[in-house]
């Protein structure tokens, strides 16, 4: 009898230590959104380029669209210069054309959208990066002096 309610409390402290290996630990950070949305971007740009090697045009549009409503996210505006409004309307813009040249069934305007947009993402992330690396309004980071002993 003794050795059945060991079974049963070990059987017991079994089936709670995975709900206590969290107590104590850190809590679980909030999700980065500008990364949730720039994963949604990717996605949905392979989903594009999945439907052009397909010849899958409802693929196309369909995923054309979601980018251009990533876009419209508060998040995805990252920074608050001139040249960074001119690449997330340029996005736009060759998103709409890409849903476009899909709707019209065209494989070849689609096809050169995609490389525009794309172009487009990657001039924006290299002009996110360069901005971010030579920002002034970020403190300098403290001088530490070493005492003479």
């Amino acid at each position: 009898m003794k050795k059945v309610k060991l079974v049963v409390v070990m059987l017991a402290l079994a089936a709670w230590l995975p709900a206590l290996s969290g107590h104590g630990q850190e809590p679980k950070r909030e999700p980065n959104k500008l990364s949730d949305l720039m994963k949604r971007k990717l996605e949905n740009s392979q989903k594009v380029l999945e439907g052009v090697a397909m010849n899958d045009f409802d693929k196309i549009s369909k995923h054309a669209d979601e980018l251009i409503s990533v876009s419209k996210q508060a998040s995805w505006r990252v920074l608050k210069t001139p040249e960074y409004e001119v690449y997330s309307n340029q996005f736009r813009r060759n998103a709409a054309d890409l849903a476009e040249k899909a709707k019209d069934k065209n494989l070849d305007g689609a096809v050169l959208a995609y490389v525009d947009m794309t172009l487009t993402c990657v001039k924006c992330h290299k002009h996110v990066r360069e901005t971010q690396k030579v920002r002034l309004d970020v403190p300098d980071p403290p001088v530490l002096v070493r005492r003479e002993r």
